[in-house]
């Protein structure tokens, strides 16, 4: 027996909604990278399967949904700080994966499971969703395909997400995901 339940609309049938709402959900893909990677609970949750069809979107409120979360990593940060094996308390910046599939991600269970801080969830969201490298269905340009004059001219989104996924400063996609968050808010501030 399976049961089944509809939350909402895939994430994909919002790939050409207004630019308003894209960025609203962007915001939201973000946090939940982040919330899944940094909490009170002190358990990593990697997404290891980060397509547009494993998350859905809310008919009434609107908020994203992980749908699929089949290939899902649990990383325990006390026991890797307990235990602190070779290389624990070392950022690991996962490698960027310029393939010709898509939702493609690179990965070592091994690492993820033997660090505290990790960047996976935000590569994952970057590469897969948000910018130019996501493709999906025969389109590419991720999520936030075709910005406002006004935000592709100062060029700082398309920056943004190319340092988050595929940085090309050390740790840069630590910092780029934080801004990213932030400046993502901002704009959907703006919209509101």
């Amino acid at each position: 027996m399976v049961a089944v339940n509809y939350v909402g609309e895939e994430l994909w049938s919002y790939f050409n909604a207004p630019w308003e709402k894209r960025v609203d959900l962007a915001w939201q893909l973000m946090e939940i990278a982040e919330q899944l990677t940094n909490n009170d609970f002190e358990f990593a949750l990697y997404l290891l399967d980060v397509s547009f069809d494993n998350f859905a979107v809310g008919p009434r409120d609107g908020k994203v949904i992980i749908v699929d979360a089949e290939n899902v990593l649990v990383a325990d940060k006390r026991l890797i700080r307990q235990n602190k094996p070779e290389n624990w308390d070392v950022w690991y910046e996962s490698k960027f994966d310029d393939c010709d599939k898509e939702a493609c991600l690179s990965f070592s269970k091994e690492i993820l499971c033997a660090r505290v801080t990790v960047d996976h969830n935000y590569y994952a969201v970057c590469q897969n969703l948000l910018s130019r490298h996501a493709t999906w269905r025969g389109t590419s340009g991720g999520l936030l395909h075709d910005p406002p004059a006004h935000v592709a001219k100062d060029g700082r989104l398309e920056a943004l997400l190319d340092e988050c996924a595929n940085p090309k400063k050390r740790y840069g996609r630590f910092q780029a995901a934080k801004e990213l968050r932030e400046y993502l808010a901002q704009l959907s501030n703006n919209v509101r």
